[in-house]
Formats: structure tokens, C-alpha cells, sequence
């Protein structure tokens, strides 16, 4: 079965997936910021949505 690139939101709601442009999207609104922001801190912590939003908290 195909991806669904009508969805908006996440295909796994616990992983930070930058590699999408409508997940890329999705977690760039969610946390406000710059996809090149949303890069660099998933390539430094890793893809965990709770460890994403804690880097960019601090």
C-alpha cells in the first residue's frame, strides 16, 4: 500500500521525519521553525519527537 500524500500529519507520530516535504512541513509548524532548524536538530539528537522538541525548548 502507497503512502497517502493527502494526509497532513505524520505517518508515526513519535518520529521526526524530515525526508517527506508534507511531514517536513507538518513538524516545521508544529515547532515554529526553519525546515534548515528542523534539520540540523534532528541530525544532532536524532528523530525522537520528544527529543526534538526538548533541544529546541532550550
Amino acid at each position: 500500500m502507497s503512502d497517502d500524500k493527502a494526509k497532513s500529519g505524520p505517518q508515526d507520530a513519535q518520529r521526526v521525519n524530515v525526508h517527506e516535504d508534507y511531514e517536513l512541513q507538518y513538524w516545521t509548524n508544529r515547532f515554529n521553525v526553519s525546515a534548515e532548524t528542523l534539520k540540523d536538530t534532528v541530525s544532532r539528537v536524532g528523530t525522537s519527537v520528544d527529543a526534538v522538541a526538548k533541544e529546541l525548548e532550550s
